[in-house]
């Protein structure tokens, strides 16, 4: 998945992921840490199969990426809070958000909730490390030390970007209850998809008439 997460401009990469030591606000992990060991929520791959959608488990516990604007979350703008779709930990502020062209919801700094793979400097700067759901080790996406690509955003000023495939959030708007909450395995409807119908403006359903 890191590889996918890469943004479409490359051109000076090296340079920028050389010059980026901040460190994001998240807790270090080891590397090739078991998904399961050592968490506070912890399920059998059962009963997670049971209480996740088939996008949420893919992600959240095997580790998968979803395809590039495939996810709801790539354009939501309002003020709120990112949570893990798992356990619901916090893991992303709002106001670190930024639209970094990758088609994946993207982050300059996690919440203390985020653990990031221990990885050295090389592989950090060009194969990105894992990030986690640090309550239940559910996978999140990648982070990479690129941030000093984009400019005037949260990822400039840290200098790293979190790349996150959607479906492992959920997004509470500001000030809003749980009828509210969006959930980011949700699909992103292509610009100019024409609005959904209401069900009363849907025509009956056809029934077959059965053979005498």
């Amino acid at each position: 998945s890191a590889l996918q997460c890469m943004p479409a401009a490359g051109a000076g990469l090296a340079s920028a992921a050389a010059g980026a030591q901040r460190a994001a606000a998240a807790t270090p992990a080891p590397r090739d840490k078991s998904r399961t060991d050592g968490y506070k929520v912890q399920r059998s791959d059962r009963e997670w199969a049971y209480v996740l959608s088939g996008a949420q488990y893919n992600v959240l516990r095997q580790g998968g990426t979803e395809r590039p604007n495939s996810s709801i979350l790539v354009n939501e703008k309002r003020k709120g809070t990112f949570s893990c779709a798992g356990c619901g930990t916090p893991l992303y502020s709002s106001e670190t958000k930024f639209n970094s062209g990758t088609g994946w919801p993207s982050f300059g700094l996690g919440l203390p909730g985020v653990e990031i793979e221990e990885v050295n400097p090389l592989v950090a700067s060009f194969a990105g490390a894992e990030l986690r759901c640090g309550t239940c080790g559910g996978h999140l996406g990648d982070r990479f030390l690129d941030g000093k690509l984009f400019l005037d955003t949260a990822a400039f000023e840290s200098g790293t970007r979190h790349c996150i495939d959607g479906a492992a959030l959920t997004f509470m708007p500001e000030g809003g209850g749980k009828d509210d909450m969006v959930f980011g395995d949700t699909p992103l409807k292509p610009a100019g998809a024409p609005p959904s119908e209401p069900d009363w403006l849907k025509p009956p359903p056809i029934k077959a008439r059965a053979a005498s």
